[in-house]
């Protein structure tokens, strides 16, 4: 049996699902940023670190190349338009604001869940 392609707009809102991959990206909004240099404020391994960054280049939220022996990684905020798109089209998201989207999902999730 083979796997189902995931649609875009899915993988975009499965990598921004994790908190550690909102912060990811959050702080390449400044700039672009060395591996080594993204991972240095979270505790957790650079093996951890790499597969989130492998999620969030999966669903195109970022790029990384390598220059030299380091691995740099970068924001592709147009990734991100098609998903916004999709949530003003509710019109009750104004600005987006992933956190409450977040708890808004979980709680629908957990409401339509089988008892």
């Amino acid at each position: 049996m083979h796997a189902l392609p995931i649609p875009s707009l899915d993988l975009v809102f499965m990598a921004l699902a994790d908190p550690t991959r909102r912060a990811i990206l959050a702080m390449l909004l400044e700039d672009d940023m060395a591996v080594t240099d993204v991972a240095e404020p979270f505790e957790m391994s650079l093996a951890a670190i790499s597969k989130h960054l492998g999620i969030l280049a999966n669903a195109g939220l970022i790029s990384q190349e390598k220059r030299g022996r380091v691995k740099w990684c970068k924001l592709e905020p147009d990734a991100l338009r098609e998903a916004s798109i999709w949530m003003q089209a509710f019109g009750q998201f104004e600005a987006v604001n992933l956190d409450a989207f977040e708890r808004f999902l979980a709680q629908e999730l957990e409401q339509s869940a089988p008892e």
